[in-house]
């Protein structure tokens, strides 16, 4: 459901990119000092990768000639809370957006609300967090997940059906494409939150705790040891980007199917200086478009391979770092405050 910057116009893009930037800002300010658990910092990173290679494996949605990737938006919010998840999930929408050019540059902003803060900031404490409240169990995280991430979807899409009408996108009127968006990403919704469920039931077996730190507001015991699970999510993450992104589906995802289906075309042009700068931004710093090899336009094996290990790699190091820096700046002006 990533968004190009073709869908937008310039003021939309910019009103979307200012309201993430806040959401981005007051999640930062939310877990200043030492409200960011230090166990969940490596989390942050770990995730992140996990979550940028999983969104690489397109599934098949039958009957429709299209196809879905999961968002991660309460995968990450169900380990590491609200506020730190919707920075990691920033972190890898930026790394896809300027490295892969996956999701436009003027698009960021509303890839960011729509995939993370809708999620995050929307779905996760209104509908996860309540359900999960009432006993953390496998019975309770399948029912949670699959909720929240349904809503969550069914809210992100809209927004990209209004947005495109805001923009003034003549080739997907309101009514047909919303037509299109909502069942489609009702059954991505369904089948992401069931994958959801399926982590989150792994980590319940294997560490229930850091499931229940982001829901009861604690944090991780200082005793609790975070080593083996992080392997093992780390090795996932591998055999996710190098091996079954291999296998994910050719066929359009649900935004590129309800558009083909309502104007005929998967993409739309548009042109105008904002537009040609951000595209020139993206060509420039993108070294695997598409996640494939510059000029490999048939996208090899091996292409696909080294772009979910290397997206996967650098996610790691930057929400990880995004989070152990946040954490030692607020936590070193923390001793100044007091003496004040």
């Amino acid at each position: 459901m990533h968004m190009a910057d073709a869908l937008l116009s310039p003021v939309v893009g910019g009103v979307m990119t200012a309201v993430s930037a806040a959401a981005i800002a007051y999640s930062v300010k939310m877990i200043s000092g030492d409200k960011l658990d230090e166990k969940k910092i490596p989390m942050m990173g770990v995730m992140g990768a996990f979550v940028f290679a999983a969104q690489m494996i397109n599934f098949t949605i039958p009957g429709t000639g299209s196809s879905g990737h999961i968002g991660g938006g309460i995968l990450l919010a169900a380990l590491l809370g609200p506020y730190p998840a919707l920075l990691t999930l920033s972190s890898v929408l930026l790394i896809q957006c300027l490295f892969f050019a996956d999701g436009g540059l003027l698009a960021y902003g509303c890839n960011v609300f729509n995939l993370g803060v809708c999620a995050c900031l929307l779905a996760y404490p209104f509908l996860y967090r309540p359900i999960m409240k009432r006993g953390i169990n496998k019975k309770n995280i399948v029912l949670a997940s699959v909720i929240s991430v349904v809503f969550g979807l069914q809210v992100g899409s809209f927004s990209v059906v209004l947005e495109t009408v805001a923009s003034g996108v003549t080739e997907l009127p309101f009514g047909a494409f919303a037509v299109l968006m909502q069942p489609v990403h009702l059954v991505i919704g369904l089948v992401e939150g069931l994958v959801t469920a399926a982590v989150l039931c792994f980590i319940y077996s294997a560490r229930p705790e850091i499931l229940d730190s982001p829901t009861e507001n604690v944090k991780v015991a200082q005793k609790a040891s975070m080593k083996k699970i992080l392997l093992t999510l780390l090795v996932i993450t591998a055999l996710t980007g190098g091996v079954l992104s291999l296998f994910a589906s050719p066929l359009p995802d649900g935004l590129e199917w309800s558009m083909e289906g309502v104007s005929g075309v998967s993409e739309l042009e548009r042109e105008g200086a904002v537009h040609d700068a951000t595209n020139n931004v993206v060509d420039f710093t993108a070294f695997m478009p598409d996640y494939a090899f510059t000029g490999d336009e048939d996208g090899s094996s091996l292409g696909t391979a080294t772009a979910g290990i290397a997206g996967s790699a650098i996610t790691l190091i930057l929400a990880g770092g995004a989070g152990l820096l946040i954490h030692m700046a607020r936590k070193k002006a923390a001793p100044a405050k007091q003496g004040v």
